[in-house]
């Protein structure tokens, strides 16, 4: 179990351990001031890019440590992937790792990134729910380059602490507890409102946002944070589809090369994404699909 500051090296070795995917390299960089690291898959257009936000509670986790897992990512959706440092709490409480998301966001578009879609996992994946929202307002207002579309690996859409069904996932989930994540919350937020749809992005205006992805585990604590969210966004419009994987864990895509699922899952990502970043529009109904549960 992680708790706090404290777990940074342990969290960023777990993710060390992800083994490299072929045919991508890796390079440190900066954009619009934020540090990061880039994943080059052979062959990547510079005009459209990936901008994926690592998970670790908005208080943990680093690029360098996440860069094999978006790797994976990137070589699947054929696409260049930034991953930037955002700020952390503690040290940088709210809203710095959202100024900064939104400022890598705008770095990428002038550095003439026509096509970007957004990817994150856990609080990144919050954040990126968070940044879609802000860049796609930003886009309608100013007609500037408008975020093609966001998949999610356990986003956590919901920083309150209630309404959250813990006891029905309690004991499948050896990650998660109540009280760490309202900690973690706690030093994210330094004492700004939990519902304030910049932290929780479930409680955001969806309407006309772009197509959206989320993969959850079916045994993890945040599942209703994806099945709330996506269902909100499907009622607002918006082209999203939450799939729910039997038997997984919190982000199980990181587990690539262990599990099928995470194959599985990473592929579809990829497709859709790859789908998202190219000139083709992709049409269709919004829909849920699950593998092996009922999610209502």
């Amino acid at each position: 179990m992680f708790r706090g500051t404290a777990a940074r090296a342990v969290f960023d070795e777990m993710f060390n351990r992800v083994p490299p995917p072929s045919h991508v390299t890796y390079d440190a960089d900066t954009v619009a001031g934020v540090p990061g690291w880039w994943c080059r898959p052979t062959g990547a257009n510079s005009e459209q890019a990936v901008l994926y936000l690592h998970g670790g509670a908005y208080v943990m986790g680093s690029a360098k440590a996440f860069r094999h897992f978006v790797g994976h990512v990137a070589a699947r959706a054929k696409a260049l992937a930034y991953i930037p440092d955002y700020r952390l709490g503690p040290e940088h409480p709210f809203p710095a790792a959202v100024e900064d998301a939104q400022a890598v966001y705008r770095g990428l578009v002038a550095r003439g990134v026509r096509r970007i879609a957004i990817a994150g996992d856990s609080a990144g994946g919050g954040l990126g729910l968070v940044l879609l929202s802000a860049a796609t307002t930003e886009a309608n207002r100013t007609g500037s380059n408008r975020p093609v579309g966001m998949a999610a690996f356990s986003p956590w859409t919901d920083l309150v602490p209630t309404d959250r069904r813990w006891d029905e996932r309690a004991a499948a989930d050896p990650i998660f507890v109540r009280d760490q994540l309202d900690d973690f919350a706690r030093l994210y937020l330094g004492g700004h409102a939990s519902s304030d749809p910049s932290a929780s992005p479930l409680y955001g205006n969806m309407e006309g946002l772009p197509p959206i992805r989320v993969h959850v585990g079916e045994d993890e604590a945040l599942l209703h944070d994806s099945c709330r969210y996506v269902a909100k966004a499907v009622a607002a419009g918006v082209d999203a589809r939450l799939d729910v994987w039997q038997g997984m864990l919190h982000v199980f895509p990181a587990n690539v090369g262990r599990l099928a699922a995470a194959e599985a899952a990473l592929d579809a990502s990829g497709l859709f994404l790859a789908e998202r970043l190219r000139v083709r529009e992709v049409h269709g109904n919004s829909a849920y699909s699950t593998r092996g549960m009922d999610v209502s």
